[in-house]
């Protein structure tokens, strides 16, 4: 069984799925984002944002280009 981590939180919805398809492009494999919830809450409302999750070995290596990515998308 994968053990999964998470490597960042994202606030928009809109960005963590274009973040985890920048993710899978590059090579890593991180875990879908579970559909549910109440529609039009987003996951900011719990206060952390969508949790970005990879396979612990690809963790390391994933949470870098991650933060970059975001920091790309935000500026």
């Amino acid at each position: 069984m994968t053990e999964y981590e998470t490597i960042v939180y994202v606030r928009s919805e809109a960005r963590a799925r274009v973040l985890i398809a920048a993710l899978r492009a590059h090579g890593f494999s991180p875990r879908d984002i579970a559909d549910g919830g109440l529609p039009g809450v987003s996951a900011g409302f719990s206060g952390t944002g969508v949790p970005i999750a990879v396979p612990e070995e690809e963790a390391a290596d994933a949470k870098p280009l991650a933060e970059a990515l975001l920091a790309d998308m935000e500026a």
